[in-house]
């Protein structure tokens, strides 16, 4: 505002006119920040790192950050981050472990099911897929886990690293070319009895080679990796009462309140 219509606002104010005096640029309320204008500050003030994207979160002032597998938590200056997690003491919730829940999901429609062991128990109505590799000690122990597991449907996904064990894939390919795969895959897994109906010298046509693709392309880098029927991903050994209240869980709460609507870089 220039000198002289400052002047002639005052007069008009000082004659009693209905005026209202408008506030210098520098004196006006800054516009709120928004994800977006976060996500251009981080990117200026830090541009050798990748961020994924910002999001808002419940806390006013600060903003969620999703940098790599990880998220981060900042300020509004994009000077001060916090890493670990942030919780909803009122609601008793940990919205960080809900939103890397949603984040690592795997649309369960997608996956093909047809490449997989197919194991169904009871009624079956639970659905369970799992990642394994029939020479990883962790997967051996996973299996005495799940054996009391009822009412489910277990697909595996036969995916062996052969980098850590150079005879999985054998193995992998021999339970698939079995007669009974469920039966060849408890008794490989169980009671450490290789397949004797099939030979894999004589490989049959199988899914093993594109299970490995499929593993990669989800980001599953080791076994075992279970996903539940809402896509949820639970690595490692669990124990079975971890795993039934982990299949337990409502799907809704894996959704979390924060906003998905943010910049991604």
């Amino acid at each position: 505002m220039t000198i002289s219509k400052l002047r002639n606002a005052l007069c008009l104010c000082l004659l009693g006119a209905s005026c209202t005096l408008p506030l210098p640029a520098t004196a006006q309320t800054a516009a709120a920040p928004t994800a977006n204008s976060i996500a251009e500050r981080l990117q200026s003030l830090y541009p050798a790192t990748r961020f994924g994207a910002v999001n808002t979160t419940p806390w006013p002032g600060v903003f969620e950050v999703v940098m790599g597998a990880n998220l981060a938590y900042v300020d509004e200056s994009g000077q001060y981050f916090l890493f670990g997690h942030l919780f909803d003491m009122k609601a008793q919730r940990d919205l960080t472990a809900e939103r890397k829940d949603a984040q690592t999901r795997v649309d369960f429609a997608e996956l093909p099911l047809a490449d997989a062991v197919k194991d169904v128990r009871g009624n079956g109505a639970r659905t369970l897929a799992i990642f394994s590799d029939p020479d990883c000690p962790y997967c051996l122990k996973l299996e005495t886990e799940i054996k009391s597991l009822t009412d489910v449907t277990i697909y595996t996904f036969l995916m062996p690293i052969a980098s850590l064990h150079p005879g999985a894939r054998s193995k992998a390919i021999a339970v698939w070319c079995s007669r009974d795969r469920v039966a060849a895959w408890h008794a490989l897994m169980q009671r450490d009895m290789q397949p004797d109906d099939a030979s894999p010298a004589r490989e049959c046509p199988h899914p093993v080679d594109r299970n490995i693709a499929l593993g990669e392309r989800l980001g599953i880098n080791g076994t075992p990796t279970l996903v539940a029927g809402d896509g949820r991903i639970l690595p490692g050994a669990a124990s079975s009462a971890q795993i039934e209240a982990w299949l337990a869980r409502a799907t809704a709460s894996a959704e979390g309140p924060a906003s998905t609507t943010g910049a991604t870089r």
